[in-house]
């Protein structure tokens, strides 16, 4: 419930200095989650694990150590909090949860694109 709110009112409303998640399956079905700025990104994995929605069950996964989350296209490493991403108060943000047993290397895209268009990263010292 909202802090320095009568209890009689009739509303719904954020907890102070909390952070709305809603966060999308690869199947597309979401579901919102409340947590604190302090919360890890494997704070939050263990939390969802934990408290699986019913009608996530074909998605169920083995362990919370697998599952991972997805932020402005970027995998988040388990020790990210949410307070330093800064994410707005009572405000919704939208997150992906996959499952994967590993990250990603960092700049492994990058790596891949320039494979591709054939760039390299060499320089000639004079």
């Amino acid at each position: 419930s909202c802090l320095s709110l009568p209890s009689s009112w009739d509303y719904k409303c954020t907890p102070p200095l909390s952070i709305n998640l809603r966060l999308i399956l690869v199947s597309g079905k979401t579901k919102e989650f409340l947590f604190s700025p302090n919360d890890s990104a494997s704070d939050i994995a263990k939390h969802v694990y934990d408290n699986w929605p019913m009608d996530w069950e074909e998605e169920q996964v083995s362990s919370p150590n697998i599952l991972r989350l997805i932020y402005q296209g970027r995998f988040l490493h388990g020790n990210v909090t949410l307070g330093a991403l800064k994410l707005p108060f009572g405000k919704t943000t939208v997150m992906h949860l996959v499952a994967r047993e590993t990250l990603p290397e960092p700049n492994s895209q990058g790596q891949r694109n320039r494979e591709k268009t054939g760039e390299s990263n060499c320089c000639v010292i004079l």
